[in-house]
Formats: C-alpha cells, structure tokens, sequence
C-alpha cells in the first residue's frame, strides 16, 4: 500500500492515525516537529503527508507545507489540525498560505480519515 507520513507534536494523534492506516494497510512514520518532518520527508519519501498545523510555533504546519511546495514537492497533504476550536479562527487550504490538498478539523472520525486518504492516494 502506501507510505504515509503523519507531523504531529501529539503523541496521541499520531498513534491513532498510525493504528487506523496500518490496518489499511499502510507504511505509517511519524514526525514530532516541523524539522523533523521536512528530514522525513526526504528520507521516508511518502505518498502521502499528514500534517498538523501547530505545533512548536502557531505557524508550523503551514510553514511546513509552504516549504515543500516552494521546493517543487507534489507531495498530496492532508492537514488536520484543532486550530478552529481553539481559536475560532477558520482557514481552508490556499495555493500560497495553505498549500495543501484538503484540510480537516480534529478530532477525525476513523472513517472519515481512511475515506480522505484514500481519496487523495487515488489523485
């Protein structure tokens, strides 16, 4: 199947999303940090990305995601992120602020995640 590649500073998250995918089917890494995750992006080479969107700073997640496609990275992104619920702020995915391919509120339903990642596998 495929490898899959979660950033998230939350343990809790990415052991959930590890256990739902590898029983899929699934290669699942992880990464705790932004660094990190660009480091595996490189050595893991995913077919997919899951990415948080704070994480040591406000910002990581997109910043992440700003990197890879600056970099000409193709890489389908999942961003699933609690940032709605903590500040009441709304975002959506953008070409430049938000490069990614589809962007999900936590917490995700199992389902909802498999249907989501396959979905974008499929693209």
């Amino acid at each position: 199947m495929a490898r899959i590649l979660v950033v998230d500073d939350d343990p809790d998250i990415v052991e959930a999303t590890r256990l739902f995918l590898t029983k899929e089917g699934h290669q699942v890494e992880a990464a705790y940090n932004r660094q990190d995750g660009l480091k595996k992006v490189s050595s893991f080479k995913p077919d997919l990305l899951i990415l948080d969107v704070i994480m040591e700073l406000p910002d990581d997640g997109f910043t992440l995601a700003q990197e890879l496609r600056r970099a000409g990275n193709k890489l389908p992104i999942l961003m699933l992120t609690s940032v709605e619920s903590v500040s009441g702020l709304s975002f959506g995915k953008d070409d430049e602020m938000v490069p990614v391919d589809d962007f999900q509120s936590k917490p995700i339903e199992p389902a909802k995640l498999i249907e989501k990642v396959n979905h974008l596998l499929k693209r």
